[in-house]
């Protein structure tokens, strides 16, 4: 659909911004071009359009030269939403859209057709700014304005859309709205698309290929994921980031690490464990990089509090969620920044345990019953039945975990836990083997980022061995605590 060959050019003959960028794009895709300001992102599209000269190369539409077609033949081919707009007349939006169907008005007398008048209202309709229709284009805002001219270019009905900063302007509604639209258009219709954005999390999400522009080079190119690569990003930003997963679709993310950011020296002990009435809470000055299989905020994040919370072992609620957010409320706690887990064990039975080796220390707390006691394999032979979870265990490490090291330590401590499991001979009554865990245990892995970087946290590393240790002991203590309180052994 779109070729270009060793393109070179700019606004200088003597000092080309762009220098030989070559690339192909194929029919029905959306391609973005990332840079920072002055590479050539801009240029690039201009020497595209043809409103700036080629130095040398070509650039092809549908294996024609570009520059063999008419003005009107390439507009029919290719519409353009540039950066900045001039109003040098005063229109109304509608009249701003109708200016799209310039290129398929024929002779002196033009005629406006139905179809000019379908595209027209359909691209004002996609856009959202039929309301605006009568309007004067000079009163409205800079998104209205921007939607406008996406509508513009929309009622263009060309095959190929250049786009400069198409979400300039915008709100994170219409953002989302126009992005949509367009990658609509691009999966439904075939609309070929190349499109400037300054925000990489945006061009990752909706861009099926990424292009890295430095200095009027191809520094990278490919898909997102091969394109946003933290090095890569860093030497051409001079930024320093951090990439991460999208939480719901398999995208990368970037975030700024602000230069002036420093998170207070925190260390947690066994002194920072509370006992209360109802729950064992712990909280840190400075938030912790935390995963966890919690009731309240699972996953990857940041947090300061943390709650273990008892409830009777009968208890049952339509929404577990919502009730805990409410009851994380009244506590006088902050839901978003609270990691919260139930127990059917009296908080009075936690076990709390602190280990140290070689300046590295964690801190344990488990809380065990094995009422509802259950072998993994043999899980199949029940029915699916809620329970509330009575093995709950937290690890605090004063240390620095990657997220390679964080989910490695919940295999760790997991495997620590089942071996205590085996060991106190915890049997599951139904399978009537040894079981593996209670049917709704929580694992928290809580890191300070604070200290020495623990890459790694498997079974045989130095994090790896006091979590192993701390856990095992940690838990066996708590079922021996458990089946002392019923009877089970003196």
């Amino acid at each position: 659909m779109l070729q270009l060959n060793d393109v070179v050019g700019g606004y200088d003959d003597a000092h080309p911004v762009i220098k030989n960028v070559t690339f192909t794009i194929d029919k029905g895709k959306m391609i973005g071009i990332l840079g920072p300001n002055g590479c050539g992102k801009s240029t690039l599209l201009k020497l595209i359009s043809g409103i700036l000269p080629l130095q040398n190369g070509s650039v092809r539409i549908d294996h024609k030269v570009a520059q063999s077609y008419s003005s009107r033949e390439l507009a029919r081919k290719m519409a353009v939403l540039p950066q900045l707009h001039n109003h040098s007349f005063s229109h109304t939006v509608r009249e701003t859209v109708a200016l799209g169907r310039y290129p398929y008005q024929q002779g002196i007398f033009s005629s406006w057709s139905q179809e000019d008048e379908n595209a027209v209202v359909e691209s004002m309709r996609q856009t959202g700014i039929e309301k605006y229709a009568t309007e004067d284009i000079t009163y409205l805002s800079g998104g209205e304005q921007q939607r406008t001219f996406v509508a513009q270019a929309l009622a263009q009905k060309s095959a190929l859309l250049l786009l400069d900063e198409p979400t300039n302007h915008l709100d994170i509604e219409h953002q989302k709205q126009l992005m949509d639209l367009i990658q609509f258009e691009v999966k439904t219709h075939g609309l070929t698309v190349l499109s400037v954005f300054h925000d990489m999390n945006l061009a990752a999400l909706y861009c099926d290929e990424l292009i890295l522009l430095e200095a009027g080079h191809i520094v990278a190119q490919g898909e997102p994921h091969e394109v946003l690569k933290e090095k890569q990003v860093e030497k051409v930003y001079h930024t320093k980031i951090a990439r991460i997963s999208h939480p719901v679709i398999p995208k990368p993310q970037i975030s700024l690490l602000p230069s002036s950011y420093s998170q207070k020296a925190t260390v947690v002990s066994a002194q920072h464990i509370n006992i209360l009435s109802d729950y064992v809470l712990v909280q840190t000055p400075e938030p912790l990089k935390v995963v966890s299989s919690s009731l309240h905020n699972a996953g990857i994040g940041w947090y300061d509090t943390f709650m273990n919370r008892t409830v009777d072992e009968y208890y049952m609620c339509a929404d577990a969620h919502e009730e805990m957010e409410r009851y994380i409320q009244l506590a006088g706690f902050i839901p978003s920044k609270t990691v919260a887990m139930m127990t059917a064990v009296a908080v009075k039975h936690a076990i709390i345990k602190e280990y140290e080796e070689d300046g590295l220390s964690i801190v344990v707390v488990v809380t065990a019953g094995v009422g509802n006691a259950v072998d993994a394999s043999k899980s199949y032979l029940r029915q699916p039945l809620w329970h509330i979870g009575t093995i709950n265990i937290w690890v605090f490490i004063n240390a620095i975990l990657t997220d390679e090291s964080l989910l490695q330590a919940m295999m760790t401590a997991t495997e620590a836990k089942v071996k205590a499991m085996a060991d106190e001979k915890i049997m599951d009554t139904i399978a009537q083997t040894i079981a593996t865990g209670t049917s709704t245990d929580s694992l928290l892995i809580a890191a300070t980022q604070q200290g020495e970087m623990q890459q790694y946290a498997g079974t045989v590393t130095k994090v790896g061995r006091l979590i192993g240790r701390g856990v095992y002991e940690a838990t066996v203590e708590a079922l021996r605590d458990y089946k002392r309180a019923k009877g089970m052994i003196e």
